[in-house]
C-alpha cells in the first residue's frame, strides 16, 4: 500500500477476524437438507426442486456403470416405498461442503434408506439464484451384503 493511502474498505458484514460469508453455505445446507427430506418422504416435487433439470445421477457400485438423466431417476424415488412410510428412522448427515468458487459447490453426505448405507457426492451450482444439485455421484453399501469387485475399464486380454 503506498504511504498516504487509506487502507481497502471493508465489504458490509464481512470483519478481518471472520472473511468467510455465511450465505452461501446456509443456502447450500438448506438445498441438502430438502434433498434429504425428498429422500425420506419419496417427494419427487422436493426433489425436482433440489436438483437442476439437467442433473446426472451415477454409481458403478454393483460392477457396471449406471447412469440416469433426473427424468429417469424421479420414478425410480416415486415407484420405491418411502423411508417415511415404512417408519425407518431418518439416518442422514452432511460430511463436508466445499466451494471451488461463488456458484459452484461439491459436498460429501451419507444418508440410508433401508439396509442400504450411500455416500454421495453432489456437485451444486448457482443457477437462477438457487443452489441446485447438478450431478450425483455415488456409492452404496448394503447391510450383510459384500461389496461387487471393481469397475474395470480395460478390455479382456485374449490369448494369442
Amino acid at each position: 500500500m503506498a504511504r498516504g493511502t487509506a487502507p481497502p474498505a471493508e465489504k458490509p458484514g464481512r470483519r478481518p477476524d471472520n472473511p468467510v460469508d455465511p450465505a452461501p453455505w446456509i443456502a447450500v445446507t438448506d438445498a441438502l437438507l430438502a434433498y434429504f427430506d425428498g429422500l425420506h418422504h419419496g417427494d419427487i416435487d422436493t426433489l425436482a426442486q433440489v436438483f437442476h433439470p439437467g442433473a446426472v445421477y451415477a454409481t458403478a457400485t454393483e460392477g457396471h456403470l449406471l447412469r440416469l438423466t433426473l427424468d429417469e431417476y424421479l420414478p425410480v424415488v416415486s415407484r420405491r416405498e418411502p423411508p417415511v412410510a415404512r417408519r425407518e428412522p431418518r439416518r442422514d448427515r452432511i460430511v463436508s461442503i466445499e466451494f471451488a468458487g461463488p456458484v459452484t459447490a461439491m459436498a460429501r453426505v451419507e444418508c440410508a434408506i433401508g439396509p442400504r448405507h450411500f455416500t454421495d457426492f453432489l456437485t451444486l451450482v448457482l443457477v437462477d439464484g438457487r443452489w441446485q444439485i447438478i450431478a450425483k455421484v455415488f456409492h452404496f453399501e448394503t447391510a450383510g451384503v459384500p461389496a461387487a469387485p471393481p469397475m474395470t475399464t480395460a478390455a479382456p486380454r485374449t490369448e494369442d
